[in-house]
């Protein structure tokens, strides 16, 4: 699973000394890491719960309980609704950072997410769409924020950062393994229907249970951090009250996270066919109407747009004379790896969904289990891989690959995955497929995530300068929000019902992400003299 990077997140001097003199909790770690680890692993339930439920809901028929939205609108609903959440954690970050404090922007955040995910629960297209908006705003503002308490826990010197930071990221993925289970018991097993009808229940409600759900994990976070706030008195604070708040910078910021999600937006089509209509029956302009009707894609072009400007940017600070303007130049290449290896990775509640819901033989055992489960898969392999990649970086010590070697070992997996999923596409003309291939998949996927994620997140810490490090860290944001915009993108061209298109749909993208593997591990020499001699 991904998470936030906050490795490197400066630790507050005024909290150093405090919090690094704790070794009262597990193992001899703070006694607040417990807490931060219950409350993430609780939040985790939520988002990965809901998550696993949220494009079936939307696809379904509504004699099925569901929205019966096309493919196509659900999975670009789908990839602005994740970016948005990657996005928006810059913004929370800043008004953490400069108004209210980490702690108290965890309690505000995970009330709304709970808010949010309750919302959900009620049968209604407004309480759907206005849950989402929810879930995006709390978890931008409580995500970022209850990591960056993690590293305010310990000095920048402390031996047992890095160990916690591990206990935390396994939080995460125990929430995110588990809450698929739960979810898709209650939203699409049978039984739980049949028991719904015992009880003069509408079981084509089932979806709402599953949305419920999700909400009450995040209750069982916020009454643990409750419970245990004394825990971290000494993190999180907000700015001292003589301290001037940033009112300019907090409306730049908000203006451009909007500005970026409304332009991304353009790449859904539905605002170009929207102004078509309105100009055509509320001005009468017919030749105008029929130009922006023909092109409902010209936000795509805000994509292509997106990408020269990143590959001018790493031109540009590549060949300025200074190493600072270099180390930038490096971490564009990282960042521009990321988003397209997030592009593929982040299908994984999409298109992916799909396959498995629509085209995946079910059953263990001959025992059938719903769907949804296998957003489940990642967390376990990422459970049990992380050992062995922890194991495997220690054994090769300096012998390892550089970073922008395992960047580009992340986007190799990533387009394996992609190469293993064709025969499975050839296979489904003659019926469901057997589970292998999801396995398959997942399995390349999560070595890509070992390779790049963690890497990522330290490697941006090393190459920020100290100034511009909050900066850097919401550079990565961006990264992750975009690949999640443009994996919603390209999982609206999934098909269940063509094998030949369903072909063409993997192989185009494993060539697209081969080719650009290709391009970054040539480029490698060049990287690391960017770099300037950081690891």
């Amino acid at each position: 699973m991904s998470s936030f990077p906050n490795v490197g997140h400066p630790v507050p001097i005024e909290n150093e000394p405090a919090s690094s003199l704790d070794r009262s909790g597990i193992g001899g770690q703070p006694r607040g890491l417990t807490t931060l680890f219950f409350t993430e692993m609780w939040e985790r339930f939520s988002y990965y719960g809901m998550r696993a439920l949220l494009i079936l809901y939307m696809t379904k028929a509504a004699a099925d309980g569901g929205l019966g939205f096309e493919t196509k609108r659900a999975a670009l609903i789908y990839g602005t609704y994740t970016m948005s959440v990657y996005l928006l954690s810059i913004l929370g970050g800043f008004i953490a950072d400069n108004f209210i404090g980490a702690r108290r922007a965890v309690l505000i955040g995970g009330i709304v997410i709970a808010t949010g995910h309750f919302s959900m629960a009620c049968t209604s297209h407004f309480t759907f769409f206005a849950g989402l908006v929810l879930i995006t705003l709390g978890t931008g503002l409580l995500k970022p924020n209850i990591s960056t308490m993690v590293g305010s826990l310990y000095s920048a010197t402390d031996a047992r950062r890095d160990a916690g930071f591990s206990i935390f990221y396994m939080g995460i993925n125990i929430g995110a393994l588990i809450s698929p289970l739960v979810t898709g018991y209650l939203a699409q097993d049978d039984s739980w229907k049949a028991h719904l009808a015992a009880w003069g229940l509408d079981p084509r409600h089932s979806w709402h249970w599953g949305f419920a759900a999700a909400g009450v994990g995040m209750t069982l976070g916020l009454v643990m951090y409750l419970l245990q706030q004394d825990r971290l008195a000494a993190v999180g604070n907000a700015p001292a009250a003589h301290q001037p708040r940033p009112w300019a910078k907090l409306g730049v910021v908000g203006l451009a996270s909007l500005i970026l999600i409304a332009a991304m937006m353009l790449c859904d089509g539905g605002p170009w066919i929207w102004l078509g209509n309105f100009v055509r029956e509320k001005l009468g302009i017919n030749g105008l109407a029929s130009f922006v009707s023909v092109h409902p894609h010209l936000g795509h072009y805000v994509v292509g747009l997106l990408f020269a400007i990143q590959i001018a940017a790493v031109i540009f600070f590549a060949f300025r004379p200074d190493e600072q303007s270099k180390r930038i130049a490096a971490i564009l290449v990282f960042f521009f790896a990321a988003e397209i290896f997030w592009a593929i990775f982040e299908q994984a509640g999409s298109s992916m969904s799909l396959f498995a819901d629509q085209l995946t033989d079910n059953r263990l055992l001959g025992w059938s289990f719903p769907s949804s489960w296998w957003q489940s898969v990642n967390s376990a392999w990422v459970i049990a891989l992380a050992p062995v990649f922890a194991w495997l970086w220690i054994k090769l010590g300096a012998r390892q690959p550089s970073s922008p070697v395992k960047f580009t070992l992340g986007l190799l997996f990533v387009a394996l995955s992609f190469v293993w999923m064709i025969p499975a596409a050839r296979l489904v003309g003659a019926g469901k497929v057997s589970p292998i291939w999801l396995l398959g998949l997942y399995f390349f996927q999560t070595v890509g995530e070992m390779c790049l994620s963690p890497v990522g997140l330290s490697t941006m810490a090393k190459l920020a300068p100290q100034r511009l490090l909050g900066l850097v860290m919401g550079i990565w944001f961006l990264a992750d929000a975009l690949g999640s915009k443009l994996a919603g993108v390209l999982a609206s061209d999934f098909t269940s019902e063509d094998p030949g298109e369903l072909v063409t749909f993997f192989s185009h993208q494993a060539i697209g992400v081969g080719v650009a593997t290709l391009v970054l591990f040539a480029l490698v020499p060049w990287t690391k003299k960017l770099m300037g001699g950081v690891k």
